[in-house]
């Protein structure tokens, strides 16, 4: 993985790790706003501007990938590339709140 990709996307934000966590399966932009919406019991929206934008880029870094287009909605899923980020934020956050618990390295 490019060291500049991993610079823009580490650590995330919350709507970059939504839309990457949602695309483990095919989805449009749409329903990634809807899950992303019910996983967080409304308490997070992405806007249609903030989605399209970030799923542009994305695809243009190579971290997802256009698959088909369904009823005039264009359908992505992630890639190998995709899933390391995802894989190094879900350690991250992991780290955060094990930290945060008092569960650190050293056994303490």
């Amino acid at each position: 993985m490019e060291e500049r990709i991993k610079r823009i996307y580490v650590p995330m934000t919350e709507t970059g790790f939504y839309i990457l966590f949602c695309l483990q399966e095919e989805m449009h932009g749409y329903n990634i706003g809807q899950r992303v919406k019910q996983m967080t019991g409304g308490e997070v929206t992405i806007s249609p501007g903030t989605m399209y934008g970030t799923l542009s880029k994305m695809e243009k870094d190579g971290l997802i990938r256009f698959v088909r287009e369904e009823e005039k909605r264009k359908l992505y899923i992630i890639t190998e590339p995709g899933r390391e980020i995802l894989d190094i934020e879900l350690r991250r956050i992991e780290r955060l709140y094990k930290n945060s618990k008092g569960e650190y390295k050293d056994g303490r």
